[in-house]
C-alpha cells in the first residue's frame, strides 16, 4: 500500500511538485523563471542596474511579459546596456532602434535611455550606490498581492533624486518596480517559496 500524499504548504500541487509563487508569476513560463531566478534578489553593478532601470522605463504602459520576451533583443540593440556605449549613441542609432522590431519602438523611451546613459556617466556617485541608498531600513513582507504597494516613500524620494540628476522616465512607480526587481525591497508574498528560503 502506497504512503498517502502529504500536502506541503510550499507546494501548489504536491503531485506536480510545483512551488507556491507570488500570484503574478504563474501566468507564463517566462514569469515563473524570472520570479524564481531574478525578481527580488539583490542585484549590484552599474551596468546591470542601468539595464533594469532602462527596461522598467520601457515597460511603462505595457505588460512586463512583453519586456521579458524582448530582453535579448534589447540587450543586443543597446550594447548590453553598458552606459558608456549607450551614451555614445547618436541620431543614426535612434533611427536604427526605431526600425528594430525586436524591441519596443517608442522614440521617447529610446531617447530617454540614451539620455539616461549620459546622465549616469555624469553622476557624482556610482549608480549602484545611488540606487541602493534608497533601500528602506525596514520593509514589511506583504501577506498577499493586495498588500504590495505601487510606490513607497523611498521610491518617491528616489524618483525625485533621479529626476534632479537629469534622468527621465523615472517616476515613483517605475522606481518602486525597479526596487522590487533588484532586491532593494523584497515583495515576495508571505507564502511564496522565495519568501521562506
Amino acid at each position: 500500500m502506497a504512503d498517502p500524499v502529504v500536502a506541503d504548504p510550499l507546494v501548489a500541487d504536491p503531485l506536480a511538485a510545483e512551488p507556491v509563487r507570488c500570484g503574478w508569476a504563474g501566468s507564463a513560463p517566462e514569469y515563473a523563471a524570472y520570479h524564481d531566478d531574478e525578481w527580488g534578489r539583490p542585484l549590484r553593478g552599474g551596468t546591470a542596474l542601468f539595464e533594469r532601470l532602462s527596461l522598467e522605463a520601457f515597460q511603462s504602459g505595457l505588460s512586463w511579459i512583453v519586456i521579458l520576451r524582448k530582453r535579448p533583443a534589447f540587450r543586443a540593440a543597446f550594447a548590453g546596456f553598458e552606459p558608456a556605449a549607450v551614451a555614445g549613441f547618436g541620431d543614426a542609432d535612434v533611427e536604427r532602434l526605431l526600425g528594430d522590431a525586436g524591441i519596443v519602438r517608442n522614440r521617447a523611451k529610446i531617447e530617454a535611455t540614451i539620455h539616461n546613459a549620459r546622465a549616469v556617466l555624469d553622476l557624482d556617485v556610482p549608480l549602484d550606490e545611488l540606487l541602493w541608498s534608497y533601500a528602506p531600513e525596514r520593509h514589511v513582507r506583504p501577506a498577499t498581492l493586495a498588500d504590495v504597494p505601487a510606490t513607497s516613500r523611498e521610491s518617491v524620494a528616489m524618483a525625485k533624486d533621479l529626476k534632479r540628476r537629469g534622468l527621465r522616465f523615472v517616476g515613483p512607480t517605475t522606481c518602486y518596480a525597479l526596487m522590487q526587481a533588484t532586491g532593494i525591497v523584497d515583495d515576495h508574498v508571505a507564502d511564496c517559496w522565495r519568501a521562506v528560503t
